[in-house]
C-alpha cells in the first residue's frame, strides 16, 4: 500500500517517478502538500493525463535519501516480526495512517482480526528494520496482556 508523504521534494521538476507502472518526469509540482498538482512531460494531453488520475506516483527509493531518526517507511515495516521481549506477538501486515497516529496491523498468530498497534513511544519500544523486528510494550496496547 502506498503511503502520501510530506516530503513533496520528491515531485520536485525534474524527478523520475513510477505511475501505473510506467517511468515518467515530473515537469512541474503545484497545489498544496494534501492536494498537489503534478504534471508528468510523458503524458500526453488531457487524455493522458486522465488516463493517470489517481494512480499512486511512486518514488525509487534510491530517491527518498536517509530519514531522519524515528522515521520509516512503510515497505521497511511490512513483514516485520513483532515481539514484546522474547515472545513472538505477530507479523506487520500494513501500516495504516489514521488521524490521531499511524498503526501497525499485526497478524497476530490464528487471529481472525488484527492487532492494531499505534506506532508511538508507549508502545513500540523499538523498530529494528535491519533485524526486521518491532518490540512493542503489550501492557499498553492490551491493558489484558499477560
Amino acid at each position: 500500500m502506498a503511503e502520501p508523504t510530506s516530503r513533496l521534494e520528491l515531485l520536485d521538476a525534474g524527478r523520475r517517478v513510477m505511475v501505473g507502472g510506467r517511468e515518467l518526469k515530473v515537469a512541474w509540482r503545484k497545489g498544496t502538500a494534501e492536494r498537489p498538482l503534478v504534471k508528468l512531460e510523458e503524458a500526453d494531453g488531457r487524455a493522458g493525463a486522465e488516463a493517470l488520475r489517481g494512480a499512486a506516483i511512486e518514488v525509487p527509493r534510491t530517491e527518498v535519501g536517509k530519514l531522519p531518526e524515528g522515521e520509516f517507511l512503510v515497505d521497511d515495516l511490512v513483514g516485520c516480526a513483532v515481539v514484546d521481549g522474547t515472545r513472538a506477538i505477530g507479523t506487520v501486515r500494513d501500516v495504516l495512517s489514521l488521524p490521531s497516529a499511524d498503526v501497525l496491523e499485526v497478524a497476530a498468530g490464528d487471529e481472525p482480526d488484527p492487532l492494531l498497534v499505534p506506532l508511538v513511544a508507549d508502545a513500540v519500544r523499538s523498530v529494528d528494520v535491519a533485524a526486521a523486528r518491532i518490540d512493542v510494550d503489550m501492557r499498553f496496547v492490551s491493558p489484558d496482556a499477560d
